[in-house]
Order: structure tokens, then C-alpha cells, then sequence
């Protein structure tokens, strides 16, 4: 007898349950592609366990998101939602939509990831690339099988932001399904938060998934009364603990010190290596290109000094990485709004191009979310956590140099780090 379900085992989730048809689309070469693209780029060479790919990450993110669904469709509807509600023969339908757009959200991902999608020519973003993807006739027999609209499963991947008409083209319905994926409770986030946080040996990123998925509810905006995903009251503690967790996650890991100087170098190399600088945004070009081709090219580019990319190239192979001559300090922020900019101008009027300037910062806003206390009445979070408001935006500043420069530069920095801190708060006021 043919099996009409299938496992994957899984250390986030233990199993994950995927239909023939669904493993169709698994096993087609596009997604297959994702095993060949780590989750964190060169993080592995920081923290040797995080070498995890796209392609777990996505069955999680389906995983997550058909719980979700499941947990949002059972529960009692608030009456300010019932005008947008699909009917009941149609829920199958829309449940398999928001699993196939979690499993497919990463599919147009370039190697390595965030490290070099700023390389992708025309101003595209790797959701652009999965939206071509999803509705490539190459795929329209899979999703036939089903059957769904590629369009609604590239618009719960992409969400509104990269949809080619905009957010004039999502119903409210739409616009909820896409939340499932990408809002601030976006399965995307939560699988991407466990999962690095276990394969990088950290505890940042653990939190209550069970308990905050399990009180999610579709609640009326406080807004404007829309639908919009919510929380139950009780489930407050974990979504609170969601937005900690990515606030850590950012800080201890994402913007690690040495993660940042492999980011740079990766980049240099890329920006060489690349024909015109740039990663292709055609579509068979971009489904041929891994991790793979591009660590033979680094690792052939090392040794040879006549290869386009050979500096970072050598830097990566051989560890001869970056070195931090100076990272942001609280202080210093009292002295000049950017301080790792002032040093590094007047690093390298000292030492030239052995300095580098690499800086983040995510724009702050509230956690405004939807919450339905036990009374019925429905608040935004912001009445309902103290916590919430106080969780700063992750960021980080800092002054790379050469390690063939780096003891006489911080030795020069040591002497004039007051000074040049000094001139730049006059400059500023």
C-alpha cells in the first residue's frame, strides 16, 4: 500500500507530517537547492554547530504555520471577524495555502543567505526571486496535484511588502494568512529563533512556543477593528518572551563580533568574484548557484594571488579574519550619536584601507499587538505589558582592522580615543 503520509524527524519539532503531494513539492529541485544554503552563513565558523540550512528551517516554519492555522481556525471567532471569514468547504483549501507559502517563503534565498543579499542586481530581494519561483510553469503541475492558486501561495511567501501589486492586492483574508508566516507572532521568526539558538549551543532564543501559539486568536484591531492575530491574556508572558528572545538572539549571535567580520569578508569576496558584482536575478541562474559553488571558488581564489576575490578569499580560509579595533560603548553614545563612525574616519586617516566600518541597527517600534483579556474587551499590548515597550532595538558599531595592523592601531586608539570622541561632540552640537 502507498503511504499517503510522511516524516521528517526533526530536533525542533520531533516529527513533521507532510502528504504525497506536499513531498512532491519537497523533493522538486527548487526546495531540494536549500540544503546547499546554510541558515547563518559563515556563523559555523564562530559557532561550529550552526551549521543548519534553509531547508529544515522551512519544513519548520510549515510545520509551525499549520499548527497555527489549526490553532486560529478551532478557536471561538470574535463577531468583528465574521464578514471575512472564507466559508467552511474552503478551510482545507486555505490551510494547505499558508503550509506550501511557509515551506516555500525561503526558496529564492541567495548562498549564504542575509550575508550578501544586499549583491542581488536590480534592487531585488530574495522574496522577489521566490515569488518567480512559486509561479514558474515548472511548478504548476505540483501545484496542481492540490490544487492551489500559485498566486495565494507567493502571497502568504512574500507577504505585501514584495508583492508585485502591493498591498492593494491582499484581502484582510489574505493579509491574515500572510501574518501567519511573517507577523510578530510569524512562524518564521519562532522556528528561526529555536533553531539557531540549538544548533549554535546558545540559550537566547528558547522560549514558550507551545504556550503562544496555543493562545493565539484572530482578534479586532484596536485600532481600526480589523482582523488582525492577537493573543489571549494569559498567553502575554510568551509573547513577551518571543520578543526578548530575538532581542538576545540579535545582540549574542546575529551581531557577533567575528560573524561581522566574516559577513564583510564574504561580501568583498562575492563583489569580485561575481560577474559585474552582483548575483543573477534570472531564474535558472539563481536555482544552479549554492554554498557550494561559492566556498570552491573561495577556496580556489585563496592560494592564487592573481583570482578576483583572493584577499577575502585568503582571509576566510585562513582565519585571518578582522580584528575589532573598536565596539560601541554605552558611554561613548553619551558623546556622540555615532561614535564607531568618528573612530573609524580617524582610524583611517592613520591607517588607510586596513580599516573597516561595520554597523546595524534596527529601527525601534513598539510590540502593538492585539490582546483579549478575560473580560472580552480587547486592548492593545501596550496596556497589557510593561515589558513590551521597554525592549530596545538590537544594534551594533564596529571598527574592524587588519590583524597585520591591529596592535599598533589600538595602541594609537588607546591614546586618542577621548579626543577624537571630544571633536566629534563639538562637531555635532
Amino acid at each position: 500500500m502507498p503511504k499517503h503520509s510522511h516524516e521528517f524527524r526533526d530536533p525542533i519539532h520531533n516529527f513533521i507530517t507532510v502528504s504525497s503531494d506536499e513531498r512532491e513539492v519537497i523533493d522538486s529541485p527548487p526546495f531540494q537547492r536549500l540544503r546547499y544554503i546554510h541558515q547563518l552563513a559563515l556563523t559555523y565558523l564562530v559557532y561550529p554547530g550552526a551549521t543548519h540550512r534553509r531547508f529544515e528551517h522551512s519544513l519548520g516554519v510549515m510545520e509551525l504555520a499549520g499548527r497555527v492555522f489549526d490553532v486560529l481556525i478551532r478557536s471561538e471567532r470574535h463577531k468583528a471577524v465574521d464578514d471575512d471569514w472564507p466559508p467552511d468547504n474552503k478551510l482545507d483549501y486555505w490551510r494547505e495555502v499558508v503550509r506550501m507559502g511557509a515551506l516555500c517563503h525561503d526558496l529564492g534565498h541567495m548562498p549564504f543567505s542575509h550575508a550578501a543579499e544586499g549583491l542581488m542586481a536590480g534592487g531585488y530581494h530574495h522574496e522577489n526571486l521566490s515569488i518567480d519561483i512559486i509561479r514558474d510553469a515548472s511548478m504548476q503541475p505540483l501545484w496542481n496535484a492540490f490544487p492551489l492558486r500559485p498566486d495565494d501561495v507567493a502571497k502568504v511567501a512574500a507577504g505585501p511588502s514584495k508583492w508585485p501589486g502591493g498591498a492593494s492586492e491582499y484581502s484582510q483574508w489574505d493579509k491574515l494568512m500572510t501574518d501567519i508566516v511573517t507577523d510578530a507572532f510569524g512562524v518564521d521568526r519562532i522556528d528561526y529563533l529555536l533553531r539557531d539558538s540549538l544548533h549554535a549551543g546558545v540559550a537566547y532564543g528558547r522560549f514558550d512556543h507551545y504556550r503562544l501559539i496555543d493562545t493565539l486568536r484572530i482578534l479586532p484591531s484596536p485600532v481600526d477593528e480589523s482582523p488582525v492575530i492577537g493573543i489571549e491574556a494569559g498567553g502575554i508572558h510568551a509573547a513577551e518572551a518571543l520578543q526578548q528572545a530575538r532581542y538576545f538572539m540579535f545582540s549574542q549571535l546575529y551581531l557577533h563580533r567575528v560573524r561581522r567580520a566574516y559577513d564583510l569578508h564574504l561580501r568583498d569576496f562575492l563583489s569580485a568574484w561575481l560577474p559585474g558584482g552582483h548575483y543573477s536575478t534570472d531564474l535558472w541562474k539563481h536555482l544552479r548557484m549554492t554554498d557550494n559553488e561559492v566556498l570552491t571558488a573561495i577556496h580556489s581564489a585563496a592560494p592564487d594571488s592573481t583570482a578576483p576575490g583572493h584577499e577575502p578569499a585568503r582571509r576566510i580560509v585562513k582565519r585571518e579574519h578582522y580584528q575589532v579595533l573598536y565596539s560601541r560603548r554605552a558611554e561613548d553614545l553619551r558623546m556622540s550619536l555615532e561614535p564607531e563612525k568618528a573612530i573609524c574616519e580617524a582610524a583611517t586617516k592613520e591607517f588607510g584601507d586596513a580599516v573597516r566600518l561595520d554597523g546595524y541597527r534596527q529601527e525601534w517600534q513598539s510590540i502593538d499587538f492585539a490582546v483579549i483579556r478575560d473580560d472580552g474587551s480587547v486592548v492593545s499590548s501596550l496596556q497589557e505589558s510593561e515589558i513590551l515597550n521597554r525592549i530596545p532595538g538590537a544594534a551594533a558599531g564596529f571598527v574592524f582592522v587588519t590583524p597585520e595592523r591591529k596592535e599598533e592601531a589600538r595602541k594609537w586608539l588607546a591614546e586618542n580615543h577621548p579626543a577624537i570622541l571630544r571633536q566629534r561632540r563639538e562637531e555635532e552640537q
